[in-house]
């Protein structure tokens, strides 16, 4: 087995946990924050939403410079509502499935670059970009959304089993 064939099935539980996250999250407070340093609902959600594209990004390239020299910095989406950030949701990672179904070994083990104004921030193998600045970093702020949700009283769904919101099946059926 491949390592893209033994990573979709986490990929494919990860993709489908964020996309009950943000299933929950409400127009009307799309622009509320916990903090002053904190972003936004909405911009925390479109966060969220995007972050998949990077994997799509990774496999297809050598190298990204999110804010080259002389030329447009990168902007990722911007989404004003649910339902636009579950679009971009399910394009972005329907994409990125695509592409690491689509990866050899070789794929992975090739060395992936990211520059900020030429100047290189790091290179690191594209399989461990996908785990650490794309799949754990989704997951770290699908953490903060659910958080968000928690302070707005928005039902948290389980991601792993059921959450102290959800009443686990067999707890449900004898009720």
């Amino acid at each position: 087995m491949s390592i893209a064939q033994s990573l979709l099935p986490e990929f494919d539980q990860e993709m489908a946990n964020t996309r009950k996250v943000l299933e929950r999250v409400p127009d009307e407070k799309w622009n509320w924050k916990p903090h002053e340093k904190s972003g936004t609902t909405g911009w925390l959600a479109g966060h969220v939403a995007t972050i998949p594209e990077w994997l799509t990004v990774t496999l297809n390239s050598e190298s990204l410079d999110y804010a080259p020299v002389g030329g447009p910095s990168y902007t990722p989406p911007k989404t004003d509502n649910r339902a636009e950030a579950l679009a971009v949701f399910d394009k972005c990672s329907s994409e990125a499935r695509a592409a690491l179904n689509a990866a050899t070994d070789e794929d992975l083990a090739k060395g992936w670059t990211l520059l900020a104004g030429g100047q290189e921030i790091f290179t690191m193998p594209r399989i461990a970009c996908i785990r650490g600045m794309i799949l754990n970093h989704l997951i770290h702020h699908r953490a903060q959304l659910t958080v968000y949700l928690r302070l707005l009283n928005v039902a948290v769904p389980g991601l792993y089993g059921p959450s102290a919101d959800e009443a686990p099946a067999e707890a449900s059926a004898t009720a």
